[in-house]
């Protein structure tokens, strides 16, 4: 099992760049792919990014794609997304998620999320 704990949430102008992050203790973390989620309340909670255990495969929604950036650092049990050019409707919950396997449709573990907030 793995456990997860995202920070670097906040409170950001439009436009602006942030970077949250989620670190996993546990199983060895490198057997994990990761994700990030997010939800806005009273909605759906979608996906945003996957990264593979080697960090060879990524893949992003298509609303987030060229702005933000997923990436890991297996030595340091890490995960990170680089969000630029934030928009309002980024505001959201974000969650980190793991796998064992990168392709199934809702991951098995998750964090409890932190708050991005951006303003007009």
């Amino acid at each position: 099992q793995v456990q997860l704990v995202e920070s670097g949430g906040g409170l950001v102008q439009a436009g602006a760049s942030l970077r949250v992050s989620c670190a996993a203790s546990g199983r060895t973390f490198s057997t994990y792919a990761m994700g990030w989620y997010r939800q806005v309340s009273g909605k759906e909670r979608e996906f945003v990014a996957r990264i593979s255990r080697s960090s060879v495969i990524t893949d992003y929604a298509d609303s987030v794609k060229g702005r933000f950036t997923i990436s890991r650092d297996n030595a340091k049990n890490t995960v990170y997304l680089q969000m630029n050019s934030l928009k309002p409707e980024d505001t959201a919950v974000y969650y980190c998620a793991a796998d064992l396997l990168y392709s199934r449709p809702v991951y098995a573990y998750w964090g409890q999320g932190t708050q991005v907030t951006v303003s007009p």
